[in-house]
């Protein structure tokens, strides 16, 4: 088990060997320990908050996603990209004992799974869990880019988006739809591209509004070298999409390893785009608030954790790079591909953590 650990900021300022110096963090092999930066991060995770290491796997089982489906109690990950004969799986962990057992299986027509998020189709109920799930597909040679919808308790699925009126998108990469408009909010990457299982894309890194019910598709954010993982604020005022750029064919250390915030206009339009937060450690790619308007983003170390005015307050530290994390009722599950760890006894709840598990609301 790990507790949390305190980093002396001033002496890390006045000596940049302090850091790897730090028992907590001076290591050979993955492990995991909690860092506090600011003394709010007590707060965040709680006191009494333990880590661990939960399963090692010779395969990517842990890489995206993150979904919960209530009727089976489990956790949907996407694991990642090995070859085009060996696609991407989804990896169901489930939430029923402490030792999470867990086992894959495939979706028809997910070519390749990436993220995901729980979904309400046009005219669903509010007043229950999410019935459905709908992925990011980056597809292949064969198969369009694509947004998918899955019923996870009947194994069946159906497209929602294959293109932008007629173009395809290049690997669509994160998603999250809005809790009163209904709309599918998504990033649009290039990695099928880098890891040659999609060919040359034909428009640039963007971000998209798709309304399930009109068929209506725009345009809302560019500029990015790659837009990954995306996230409203809890008052969904604000809207933080990562930008991975910095990770392409290869390592770009003066590439973008950036989180930007915008303001959402009339749940429809994004303006005012600002830098919130830079990773000190690889780039930020999974990205998830809390209620209290804290930002968490998946980074080259493990999970860090932001306030909202954007001030480092700790980090879940692995030692090596984790591309997405869930959050359950008192717990976050941290992915980094072959190992999954989780935090437990955390007193931040995710801002979806009501919506989805259907407990916890206040």
């Amino acid at each position: 088990m790990s507790h949390i650990v305190n980093v002396d900021l001033l002496a890390l300022a006045r000596d940049a060997t302090y850091f790897a110096n730090l028992p907590a963090t001076n290591i050979t092999a993955p492990a995991i320990s909690l860092l506090a930066y600011h003394d709010d991060f007590y707060d965040v995770l709680g006191r009494d908050a333990k880590a661990r290491k939960v399963w090692d796997l010779p395969w990517s089982a842990f890489h995206e996603a993150g979904v919960y489906n209530k009727k089976d109690n489990s956790l949907y990950i996407a694991s990642n990209y090995h070859t085009l004969e060996d696609t991407i799986n989804v990896t169901v962990v489930s939430l029923d004992s402490d030792d999470y057992p867990f086992h894959s299986m495939k979706f028809p027509d997910l070519a390749m799974a990436n993220g995901g998020t729980n979904y309400y189709p046009p005219g669903a109920s509010r007043d229950q869990t999410p019935p459905l799930q709908v992925y990011c597909d980056e597809g292949d040679f064969e198969n369009y880019a694509k947004l998918v919808v899955v019923d996870p308790n009947t194994n069946t699925s159906k497209p929602l988006l294959t293109n932008f009126l007629g173009r395809n998108f290049s690997s669509p990469n994160d998603i999250r739809q809005h809790p009163i408009t209904g709309d599918i909010w998504f990033t649009d990457a290039d990695y099928g591209y880098f890891q040659h299982f999609r060919p040359q894309p034909t428009q640039p890194k963007q971000v998209y509004r798709f309304e399930p019910d009109t068929g209506i598709v725009q345009v809302v954010a560019d500029g990015f070298v790659e837009s990954n993982g995306f996230e409203f604020s809890p008052d969904l005022k604000t809207a933080y999409v990562t930008d991975t750029g910095s990770q392409q064919f290869g390592k770009v250390p003066t590439a973008p390893s950036t989180i930007y915030a915008f303001d959402v206009v009339d749940h429809k339009r994004l303006v005012n785009r600002r830098i919130f937060a830079w990773a000190d450690t690889g780039f930020p790619d999974g990205i998830h608030c809390d209620t209290e308007g804290n930002v968490w983003s998946s980074c080259g170390d493990g999970l860090h954790v932001w306030n909202p005015q954007g001030i480092l307050l700790g980090k879940v530290f692995i030692g090596e790079m984790s591309n997405n994390f869930a959050f359950a009722p008192g717990k976050v599950f941290v992915f980094s591909n072959t190992r999954l760890w989780v935090v437990e006894n955390v007193k931040a709840q995710g801002r979806e953590v009501c919506q989805d598990f259907g407990v916890g609301c206040h």
